[in-house]
């Protein structure tokens, strides 16, 4: 069992789609998606604080740094990436009309995605993202959201 997209744009893990998304985030100069809005848990154990603040000495700067979080996706400066990179990886879709910006937004970001195997369910992270923005011109052709499942 994992997450299915259709068209063709993703079947694997919740976790690999979560590390695919994490690439795109860096690739694309964007926070860390453990810190941002809909992802950040505080003092939970995946909280990317939580672990560092065990450090003697750290709790201060870490807690200062915790009272600014989550980021909000609307502080960012606006990208069709936004809805990729913040929607829920278990359901939803994303609509037809916005499949084009966000295939236009991937595109730009390949020759940044490293070049390399990505690890279980991923593969080469530029072949996983081409794999995705093919389905995402699919759906756009045929007017047809592109529906996480």
């Amino acid at each position: 069992m994992g997450l299915d997209v259709s068209h063709d744009c993703w079947t694997g893990a919740y976790s690999a789609f979560m590390r695919w998304r994490t690439a795109l985030a860096k690739a694309a100069g964007l926070p860390p998606l453990d810190f941002m809005e809909g992802f950040y848990k505080a003092g939970d154990y995946r909280d990317p604080l939580y672990w560092a603040e065990l450090v003697p000495g750290m709790e201060d700067g870490f807690g200062r740094l915790r009272e600014q979080l989550p980021i909000q996706w609307e502080c960012l400066k606006p990208s069709p990436l936004h809805g990729l990179l913040s929607h829920s990886d278990c359901e939803g879709e994303i609509a037809w009309q916005d499949c084009g910006p966000i295939a236009d937004a991937l595109e730009a970001l390949l020759p940044s995605l490293p070049d390399g195997e990505g690890g279980g369910h991923i593969g080469n992270y530029r072949d996983k993202t081409s794999a995705f923005i093919a389905g995402l011109r699919l759906a756009a052709s045929e007017e047809e959201d592109v529906e996480f499942g």
